[in-house]
Order: C-alpha cells, then structure tokens, then sequence
C-alpha cells in the first residue's frame, strides 16, 4: 500500500506542475517545410557547373616538352596532322595486306588498334572523313565489307611504282643503318616495323635476297630472323655532318655545344677560350665508328651517340622520329635511357615536341623557317598528295585530279 501512496503523489504533483496544453497559432513557414509535398526543387548542393575544377596532376604522360616561349609551331602542327592521319595511314596499311584488300566490316570494328582509331568508337565515323579513300559496300554474303575506292587504288599503283624507283636509295639507307649497329646486325622485324620511317615497302624482307653481296639472313635458335651486313662500304661510312663540315666548316662546329667548365684564375685570352670550347664543340666522333670501346659516360661517347642520333635522323623520310622509333634501336645503336635528357641539351641542332613520355625529335636545318622540308623525298611528296585527297569530298574531285 506504501507504495501505492508514493506513486499517487507523485502523478498528482507532475500533474499539478506540468502547464496547460494550449493551441498555439501555426506557422505559415513552418508548415511550408513539414508539408508532406516534395522540396526537391530546393537547391541544397553546389551545381557541377559553379563547383571548382580539380586539377589533374601533372605528369609526364602530360606534361609538354616545351614551354610556351619555346614552342615552334610549325614543328608542332605536324604532330597534330600525323595525329588527325593516323587512321588513314594505319588502316592504308592493314587493308593493303588483306587479300583482295577488303575486310568485313563487322571485324574492322574489333581491330581499333590495328587501324588506328579509339577504342569504344564507330569505325563507320572515321570511314566517312576520307569519302575518297575508303568505301563500303554489301558482298554477297549479305555482310557489310570495306575496301578502298578505284582512286585509291589508283593511288596505291603509283606509290608502288615510286617504291620501285626508290629501291637503290633505300637498299643504301639500310646499308648505313647496318654500318652504324653494334655487331653490324640488326633484327628484321625491327626494319619492319619502322619501314614507313624509312620508306621501306613492306615487301623489304622478300626483296633483300636479290641483294647477297650486302646483306645475309641469319636465322637464330628461336626462330629470330637477323638482317646482317656482308661487305663495309667506305664510301657510304661518311655521316650528314661530315659532309656539312667539309662544306661548310663553321656550321658543323656549331652543331653540338659541350662548353668546358672552368675557373677565371685560367685568365684565359678570348682567342684562348674560343678555342678552349672549340675542342668540345665539335663532333670528332663518328657515327660509323665502334662506339662500344668508348667509356660509358665519358664526353667522347656522348659526342658519337649525338653523332648516331643525328646520322639516324638524317636517314629518315621526315627527318624525324618518336621516342617509339628510337628505343626500337636503342641496342644496336648503343643508346643510353638518358637520350631524351642529352637531345635536350642541344636545342641547336634537336627540337623535341610532344609530351615527356611521348616526344619526336626534329632535325631542325632540315626544315625552312616555315616547318617545311628542303629536300623532300618522293615518298613525302607523295603522301602529302594523299592527305590533300584524303581531306576531299566526292564532288571535289575533278578530272584535272584523275591525271595529275
């Protein structure tokens, strides 16, 4: 009963102290908020359009060779037109060594890489930029097939006549490439691949046999075909530079920089110095010599890997080349991992362009002021012609074009 009593009083006293319920007047805006309608129409979150952009880090993938004031534009357009023609001279390529020179189209969706066009986008896209080159149409299987247009093919005949005419200039240029490897040999698969750098025709290994006085076939235990040369030619042992020096003496002393460090307490004479810096200037080395007895990081092995980096540039259509191109013969030509470092060293004669992790080197006195080439080689004048057709509609082609 005890404690019956003490929960009574208690009740009654919180009922006592407790203050009257009331009715108090709404709120209009408190009721707009508990509504039970939708307030999705309220901005509650930063729109992606007013938000901060996060900067990516950069990175070598990135980060550009030249900065700003440094950049040739010239130079620079030429890698933003190889890129926009990389679909058509890749997929030149591929189509050309199909047989019949057709693929469905159906599997030249899945070759995204072979034909040089992103992953993940329609190939019928980039079919279409170049309406005078490739064509489309339905074979009797029912299925959709792509090959190239009569011009094209047209084309194709005349490129093959001018790789025909070539053959000689080119036999000497892989000739040279020998003379320079290390052990005068070098992989057949590696000439392959760089063949357009070159302008070697594809059939280059089939044609070699003709030639037994220069070059010979190894075959190797894992089935490795080996390009080896026969006979050293003297008369072709002379480098690009060593012509220039004998024609033009200043120039060539100019080409390569590697000032010599020291001190003023020499008190050296201006003439003295001059010809102080002179020793270190000029490429006393060789392409063509037997760079493997030099010391690794000794200033001699670096005027001869110059000296072989410029003589390769020198033998290329474009007088150029990407990183890709470079570390193929890295090897042979006793390359170092630190030749994008040492090509940035010599802004006189290399201008690289691109990014770190993806650059070209420009042998630049092969070029005019306008970033044209001086001596242009049939092949590069003939592809030029190919980029201007490839960039026609089909009512621009007229007859004039048919016989040029």
């Amino acid at each position: 009963m005890a404690w019956r009593l003490l929960l009574s009083k208690s009740t009654s006293s919180k009922t006592l102290t407790s203050p009257p319920l009331q009715n108090p007047t709404p709120n209009p805006l408190l009721s707009l908020f508990s509504s039970h309608f939708s307030t999705s129409f309220l901005v509650t979150k930063t729109p992606k359009k007013h938000k901060k952009k996060r900067e990516k880090p950069e990175s070598p993938r990135t980060r550009l060779v030249q900065h700003p004031s440094t950049r040739i534009p010239q130079f620079e357009s030429l890698l933003e037109r190889d890129s926009y023609f990389r679909f058509l001279t890749k997929s030149k390529q591929f189509l050309s060594q199909q047989p019949e020179r057709i693929l469905r189209l159906d599997d030249a969706g899945k070759l995204h890489q072979e034909l040089g066009f992103p992953r993940g986008r329609k190939i019928h896209r980039f079919l279409q930029r170049h309406p005078l080159i490739f064509q489309t149409y339905r074979h009797t299987d029912n299925k959709l097939w792509v090959g190239f247009t009569d011009f094209m093919e047209e084309l194709l005949e005349e490129e093959k006549e001018i790789m025909d005419s070539m053959e000689s200039d080119r036999v000497n240029k892989v000739r040279k490439l020998l003379m320079m490897s290390k052990n005068k040999r070098i992989p057949l698969s590696k000439i392959h691949h760089c063949r357009l750098l070159l302008g070697i025709p594809d059939d280059f290994r089939d044609r070699v046999a003709k030639y037994p006085d220069y070059f010979r076939i190894v075959v190797e235990g894992d089935g490795k075909r080996i390009l080896e040369l026969v006979n050293w030619d003297p008369s072709l042992a002379v480098s690009k530079l060593e012509k220039e020096f004998m024609v033009n003496e200043e120039k060539a002393k100019r080409a390569f920089k590697f000032p010599v460090k020291h001190g003023k307490d020499l008190d050296l004479e201006v003439e003295d110095t001059r010809r102080l810096n002179l020793l270190n200037t000029l490429p006393l080395v060789s392409p063509y010599s037997d760079g493997e007895r030099l010391e690794l990081w000794s200033l001699e092995a670096e005027k001869y890997r110059l000296g072989i980096l410029h003589e390769f540039l020198s033998l290329t259509l474009e007088k150029r080349a990407s990183i890709h191109h470079i570390v193929e013969f890295k090897e042979e030509l006793c390359l170092t991992k630190h030749t994008y470092d040492m090509l940035k060293k010599q802004p006189r004669t290399f201008y690289l362009a691109g990014t770190e992790m993806n650059w070209v080197v420009f042998l630049k006195d092969a070029y005019d002021e306008n970033g044209g080439l001086i001596d242009k080689d049939s092949q590069v004048i003939f592809n030029e012609k190919l980029y201007k057709y490839a960039q026609m509609k089909e009512g621009e082609l007229d007859s004039s074009v048919w016989k040029s």
